[in-house]
């Protein structure tokens, strides 16, 4: 039954990193349509159709710990949906996302935004200022917070001057 729209939702492809004080959860899944998130202190629920089949995509995340709601942010993109979630217990990193420690095949680690809980947060504090301002402009959110998230990228190149090395000159040919 092809095309069935009653099918059994998919889980999308789910990425997350965090930091001493919160949770960076992306879902990945493309042009999303009826979208339904709920985040609650244990858990966060998903649905929605979307990615290039157009077909039900659904994930229930029970959180190894418990979350602050209030304090927490998304923003939705085209290509995915970006939550920044306050932990309700600042302090050391949780060892997994999930209540249990069963992988899952969706579920994988977001190392464009981790940072080790030993390496020093000024870094990253510059970024996601820069993305805070940019949230609070588009007034996106679960119900609050001013905490933002650092976008993919952000950092590419910023270090390095415009110039490589195939920009050299080269040596006449004989």
């Amino acid at each position: 039954m092809s095309g069935d729209s009653s099918a059994a939702p998919i889980p999308p492809a789910v990425m997350w990193a965090q930091r001493k004080d919160k949770l960076y959860v992306t879902i990945c899944l493309e042009d999303v349509q009826n979208k339904k998130l709920e985040l609650t202190d244990k858990q966060l629920i998903f649905s929605g159709v979307g990615g290039t089949d157009r077909k039900p995509h659904a994930v229930t995340i029970d959180f190894h710990k418990e979350v602050n709601p209030d304090d927490s942010k998304q923003l939705v993109t085209d290509r995915e949906i970006v939550m920044c979630i306050k932990k309700k217990e600042s302090g050391h990193y949780w060892p997994r996302l999930l209540s249990d420690s069963t992988k899952r095949h969706w579920l994988k680690t977001d190392f464009n935004r981790w940072l080790d809980e030993d390496d020093s947060d000024d870094d990253m504090a510059a970024r996601e200022n820069n993305l805070e301002e940019m949230m609070a402009r588009m007034g996106s959110g679960f119900g609050g917070g001013d905490d933002g998230l650092p976008l993919p990228g952000d950092d590419i190149g910023a270090d390095e001057p415009d110039q490589d090395s195939d920009d050299e000159d080269l040596p006449d040919l004989e």
